[in-house]
């Protein structure tokens, strides 16, 4: 197939996590940021993240994650490893911020203003922040193209 005709990745819709009990995963994951509720369903809940949201479905049928993560985007980082250690969450060793949640659930958390992720001045507005890009970011940004 051609290139050109094929379908273009985007981004990410969501992100689905199995968890032991929807209210539980509500409050551990509370504990650690803020967020708005964007719904639920039987067995269900969703947090919205703006544009995007993680969709927790009750009943986990796995084992821990161990190299498998997702990585969640933050404002601001520096709470988040004594916020999970509070919340009960395992933290990993390693260079990054990782930690498990009780389910088994590897999250990474990274900070807004080191990455190439963005997001449009519209869903920030929405979501009521206000953010940079650090210096390093915005070259990488640029390098792809994209005016930050």
């Amino acid at each position: 197939m051609d290139e050109k005709t094929k379908p273009h990745l985007v981004g990410v819709n969501h992100i689905a996590l199995e968890v032991g009990n929807i209210e539980e995963a509500l409050a551990f994951y509370a504990r650690i940021f803020t967020f708005r509720l964007r719904g639920r369903g039987q067995g269900a809940a969703f947090i919205d993240m703006g544009d995007q949201f993680i969709a927790l479905s009750e009943g986990r049928s796995q084992g821990a994650d161990d190299d498998r993560h997702f990585g969640l985007v933050v404002d601001d980082r520096s709470q988040v490893r004594a916020l999970a250690e509070a919340a009960g969450a395992k933290i990993l060793e390693g260079n990054t911020l990782d930690f498990l949640d009780p389910w088994g659930n590897r999250v990474q958390v990274v900070e807004y203003r080191d990455l190439q992720f963005t997001k449009t001045p519209a869903v920030l507005k929405f979501m009521g922040l206000d953010l940079d890009k650090s210096a390093e970011a915005k070259a990488e940004l640029l390098k792809k193209g994209i005016e930050p």
